[in-house]
């Protein structure tokens, strides 16, 4: 049995799975065969989201392979590290915007609607009590979402795709929003939501190498 849980090696251990699932293999395969192809999304650009959405699922494998996948893509580090500095913002806004509903809940007059738009009005609480820190993460999300090596355009489809994997409505409400705004069409974010998809399921995938080695071990 391998010494660390996350060693490269374990991933040759995925072999098994022609014999042990062979047609939930060939079906995983496909799928993601076809969601990486070139679309209204270029594939260089599907690697750069999958990239960021890597950093959502922390699969060490993922990023391992996606990375690889990117820079043979001719995706520079740059670009991959602004892609993942969207990554960070969007799940700072998901813990952001939840905190509405520390809000309702102290609320005695607060709607039993626990995911309605207007709960977002309730995020100058945050700020009231907490100035210094809402202020701070303000300037970053907008620092990272704004033009650099990648466009402010394709960085809010990353970031429509890293809401849809953290699954936070408000973040994807407001991103969809920001991303049309930007010009995004609605193929573009299919794609990136695909993306999203196949690398969270990707995720599972990989580690089932880390359940056959304590199995076999």
């Amino acid at each position: 049995m391998a010494a660390y849980l996350y060693e490269k090696e374990n991933i040759q251990r995925l072999t098994q799975l022609k014999e042990l699932a062979p047609e939930q293999l060939e079906t995983f395969n496909e799928f993601n065969a076809a969601t990486f192809k070139d679309g209204a999304l270029s594939k260089r650009e599907k690697e750069i989201i999958a990239v960021a959405i890597t950093h959502v699922t922390q699969c060490p494998y993922c990023i391992d392979s996606h990375t690889k996948a990117a820079k043979k893509a001719g995706v520079t580090l740059e670009e991959l590290v602004e892609a993942v500095f969207v990554t960070t913002a969007v799940e700072a806004g998901g813990t952001v915007t939840h905190s509405t509903h520390v809000h309702n809940a102290r609320d005695k007059e607060a709607t039993d609607v626990l995911y309605a738009r207007s709960n977002l009005k309730h995020l100058g609480e945050l700020g009231k009590f907490a100035p210094d820190g809402f202020k701070g993460y303000q300037a970053f999300s907008a620092a990272a979402t704004k033009a650099g090596k990648l466009s402010t355009k394709f960085k809010e489809i990353i970031a429509v795709a890293v809401a849809n994997a953290i699954q936070c409505p408000y973040c994807i409400d407001v991103h969809t929003k920001n991303a049309g705004k930007q010009g995004a069409t609605s193929e573009e974010l299919a794609e990136a939501i695909m993306v999203a998809s196949a690398v969270r399921a990707g995720s599972s995938y990989a580690h089932m190498a880390n359940m056959i080695e304590s199995y076999q071990a």
